[in-house]
């Protein structure tokens, strides 16, 4: 009985092949958008997750000064190396701590110039960072110590100055600073924040505050957690030690931040979780307006078959069989959207993830929600329509001109 009734529908649909088309085209548009707008999300949060990953979960920044609207207009007092000390020598779990400054200039060698941005730094910065070298050496601990003119360079600095050729003990100009390159860092590619890691130049930290920044100040302290320490506490032990040495009363706010990257982590994959779900439901709005498609379509499809149904029901149909006959139709031909929008959007995601360089992270779940979903929005609001066939007179449906 139900294949009969299967078939029915199908040549009813084929037999408007060009407005059926068009009935489903919303539901179609509604998944496809759907489907692509979560997976695309879904990579996009898969890359933010990656690429903080590298950075390393049990990573600590603090920075004088505070964000957000209750920032204070005047220049925060910077750290010292005094600071640099007392965390090292009275915080326990660190694996590393290092003290960082930066600045922007332009590096020249040869007839090629870049700007890029140049960092101060201990030889704990490259073990906070796990971040190995490409090439060459490290800082030796005489060159941290005396502040002598050595730099490593990183990938995208390299490849702007020197092309193809060899780096290591050429002589660059940093600013005004001439400085040997003594090694090239192993490329990193974007930040979660979108920056590229590889565009930095590294010196010592005591050579860039005489020879580029004028001070002795520290802009900010990069720490790294050991496996198995847990960074909040680490983060409470750290600003309580930082207002012991800033003498900030109690009560008072914080004049540094000391953030937890994997506070840092779950913000960022959280804003964009929140903005896959927000495109995912404007997008479904979509599908109700092709539910109201369907529903438009099957009332016309009703009025045209007046006579056939008036003749089905005066040979014997039940009301249950025309009711069922067109809600199959209605069910029908949202599968059909709910399928074709389902191969689009992933064939649309696909596309749009090669352009952003983000993973193809498709979702089973919301595939299935998303087919699930064109089958209801085919019986809900092909019901009315097919209620109303089932309920006509045979007498006046034979009438009907």
């Amino acid at each position: 009985m139900f294949l009969e009734t299967l078939r029915l529908a199908l040549r009813a649909i084929s037999r408007n092949a060009l407005r059926s088309f068009l009935t489903v085209l919303g539901i179609v548009i509604g998944v496809a958008a759907v489907i692509a707008m979560v997976t695309i999300g879904n990579g996009t949060t898969a890359q933010v997750t990656a690429d903080l990953s590298r950075l390393g979960t049990n990573m600590l920044f603090a920075r004088p000064g505070q964000f957000g609207p209750r920032r204070s207009a005047t220049e925060p007092k910077r750290f010292t190396e005094r600071d640099v000390e007392a965390i090292r020598t009275q915080i326990g779990g660190l694996r590393a701590v290092a003290p960082i400054n930066q600045s922007t200039v332009v590096a020249i060698a040869g007839g090629q110039n870049h700007s890029t941005s140049v960092a101060g730094i201990t030889s704990d910065y490259l073990v906070a960072q796990s971040w190995d070298l490409a090439s060459g050496r490290a800082f030796l601990p005489s060159e941290e110590r005396g502040g002598q003119s050595a730099c490593i360079l990183g990938e995208t600095v390299r490849s702007e100055l020197f092309g193809a050729a060899a780096a290591e003990n050429q002589i660059i100009r940093v600013g005004k600073l001439s400085c040997t390159v003594i090694g090239v860092l192993e490329k990193k590619g974007q930040s979660g924040m979108g920056s590229d890691q590889d565009d930095t130049i590294l010196m010592p930290l005591k050579t860039f505050q005489r020879r580029i920044g004028g001070t002795t100040d520290i802009s900010t302290i990069m720490m790294s957690a050991r496996d198995g320490v847990s960074t909040a506490k680490v983060q409470s032990d750290v600003e309580r030690l930082l207002r012991e040495r800033r003498k900030i009363a109690e009560g008072r706010e914080n004049d540094f931040n000391v953030n937890d990257m994997t506070q840092i982590t779950q913000a960022m994959t959280g804003t964009t979780t929140l903005l896959t779900g927000l495109l995912g439901a404007v997008a479904a709005v979509s599908l109700l307006v092709g539910g109201i498609g369907i529903m438009n379509i099957m009332l016309v499809s009703v009025t045209e078959r007046t006579r056939e149904i008036g003749t089905r029901l005066a040979i014997g149909a039940l009301e249950g069989q025309v009711l069922m006959q067109f809600l199959v139709e209605a069910v029908t031909l949202s599968i059909f959207g709910g399928i074709a929008g389902i191969a689009i959007g992933l064939g649309l995601a696909y596309v749009a993830v090669g352009f952003l360089h983000v993973p193809f992270v498709p979702s089973p779940t919301i595939v299935a929600v998303a087919f699930l979903f064109s089958a209801a929005i085919g019986m809900i609001f092909g019901y009315f329509p097919a209620r109303r066939a089932a309920h006509l007179n045979p007498i006046d449906a034979l009438r009907h001109e």
